[in-house]
């Protein structure tokens, strides 16, 4: 039998399955393709997503690839809660920057058993038609998107976006 002192310093088992992590690769390549993006130099479905810090309030930009499929748009956070997700899912507006044209558009987190359905019903069908689809994800360490949809809604958030226009001279907003 353990005594009260084993028992505090013996580790607690992890049940929860790790968040995923950024491949080394990632921040390397982050700076160069805000580069090109921001010059309109077309990067296949990525775009830059410009939100307003949670704490600092001081816009900050990224690139990001957006699924984009039927007329509607989605952002995946594709290796967990890092910063940006934690900023859009505060913010819940955001500017998105394609071919040097920006679209301020409202974020709506979807839960976890809508990110699940998204990720079974519309990202499998979709990434299955791409020639490297399948692999560009693997290369990710996103796999399990596509594998294990009810695990990975567990830690990879969803966002669909909706375009937002500003009525003229009303200071009001209203999406589409």
């Amino acid at each position: 039998m353990a005594t009260p002192a084993q028992q505090i310093n013996e580790p607690t088992p992890r049940i929860r399955k790790a968040s995923p992590r950024v491949p080394f690769f990632v921040p390397l390549f982050n700076p160069i393709a805000r580069r090109l993006l921001r010059v309109g130099v077309p990067l296949g479905p990525n775009a830059l997503l410009t939100v307003r810090g949670r704490t600092s309030g001081v816009d900050r930009t990224t690139p990001v690839a957006v699924v984009a499929i039927g007329g509607r748009r989605w952002l995946i956070g594709t290796f967990g809660d890092v910063n940006w997700v934690r900023n859009l899912r505060a913010a819940r507006e955001a500017t998105l920057t394609i071919n040097r044209r920006p679209e301020p558009v409202q974020a709506v987190e979807l839960s976890q058993q809508e990110a699940s359905s998204f990720f079974k019903d519309v990202l499998t069908p979709y990434v299955s038609q791409l020639p490297l689809g399948r692999f560009l994800l693997g290369t990710l360490g996103a796999k399990e998107l596509l594998t294990d949809p009810d695990a990975a809604a567990q830690h990879h958030p969803v966002f669909e976006l909706h375009r937002r226009d500003y009525g003229v001279g009303s200071g009001t907003s209203t999406t589409t």
